[in-house]
């Protein structure tokens, strides 16, 4: 993989090193960390061999006990998202803090990753979109895979023309998810649910029970919320792309995802994430929203480190977004110094919308 040698080399040429020590100028503050599952590898190929793209947004636990070891080794504090909320309008302090967040409310975060984070007493941060433990969210990325992995040939509608794809390789599967993968993010809502059951229709896979046996339910949640070290934030209910939304739509997903998990933990919710999270998926009007709607911080995903004393836009935060093919701490330790991306500026969209302006 080119971005692994790119880190690899990036390490061994020491510009982690000076990154490491070269304060606001690189590292920053410190820097959020997103991941999104994490159970264990497996051995052995699936249905369609080694066609496995959520691999990219799993990590191991063994993987993910190695990185808090090792931030310990390195001397970083590990926080929770109240304690980033206060680094981030202070003055610089000497050493700098990593913050741990899951994307989803994925099952296996509290069977494979809550032991290993408790056993070292880690904070971490868990963004759930609520429609998922309410048993009623539709995990189409995983139907997805599942019908690519499974078939030789598919069927569906795209823009109202039935279009047909042979995928017998793996390279060729690749091609398709990522093509679908992509078509299906821009659609609407009621669009996106409609192509994503009609495609589980015709290739029996129940949407359904997949989305549940995948997710963490309230009672699951509330065990976790119970620990002082678990944050739980809001990912709005259904985990659409804001910007597939109208305004008010938007709104209305931010604000009943926080008011249905408040209400089903019976705690206040202060931490938002906007789903998905990159520069295609939200604007600066939700950015605003999120300081109406009183979220004490919005992350997104767009690379980037937090900048202390006011510099870093607590409803923009960035968030590095770990690749699970990665397993290199050496490629960890150059993400965490900062020297890769720099620090994220004020940046003007096309648009018009200037997303990283602090508040």
């Amino acid at each position: 993989m080119l971005r692994k040698l790119n880190l690899e080399l990036a390490y061994f040429s020491g510009r982690a090193w000076f990154g490491a020590r070269g304060g606001r100028d690189s590292g920053g503050a410190g820097i959020i960390l997103r991941f999104e599952r994490v159970r264990p590898s497996s051995s052995r190929p699936g249905p369609a061999g080694w066609f496995q793209p959520s691999k990219r947004s799993e990590i191991t636990p063994r993987f993910l006990d190695r990185t808090i070891r090792a931030l310990k080794r390195w001397e970083y504090d590990i926080i929770g998202m109240d304690e980033v909320c206060r680094r981030s309008v202070i003055l610089d302090q000497p050493r700098r803090f990593v913050c741990l967040t899951f994307d989803g409310c994925h099952k296996d975060l509290a069977t494979w990753a809550y032991p290993v984070l408790s056993r070292h007493g880690a904070p971490f941060v868990i963004y759930v979109p609520t429609a998922f433990p309410d048993g009623l969210g539709e995990a189409w990325r995983l139907a997805l895979e599942s019908i690519i992995a499974r078939e030789a040939r598919i069927s569906l509608m795209i823009d109202r023309t039935e279009r047909h794809f042979t995928i017998r390789s793996v390279s060729e599967k690749y091609e398709l998810y990522e093509f679908l993968e992509s078509w299906m993010r821009q659609l609407a809502p009621s669009d996106l649910s409609l192509a994503i059951n009609d495609l589980c229709k015709r290739y029996s896979v129940d949407l359904a029970a997949l989305s549940r046996d995948a997710s963490m339910d309230w009672a699951d949640l509330s065990r976790l919320a119970a620990d002082p070290l678990v944050t739980i934030g809001s990912a709005t209910v259904n985990s659409f792309a804001l910007a597939n939304l109208k305004e008010a739509a938007a709104l209305r997903e931010m604000t009943m995802g926080r008011a249905v998990a408040e209400a089903a933990l019976r705690r206040e919710v202060r931490h938002f994430s906007y789903p998905f999270g990159d520069r295609s998926s939200f604007r600066r009007a939700h950015v605003v929203m999120a300081e109406e709607a009183g979220f004490a911080s919005a992350v997104s995903a767009i690379p980037g480190v937090v900048e202390a004393a006011g510099r870093t836009n607590l409803r923009a935060l960035p968030r590095v977004a770990w690749d699970g093919r990665v397993r290199s701490l050496r490629a960890m330790r150059v993400l965490l110094s900062g020297v890769t991306f720099a620090p994220v500026q004020p940046t003007r969209r096309a648009d018009g919308d200037n997303l990283f302006t602090p508040d």
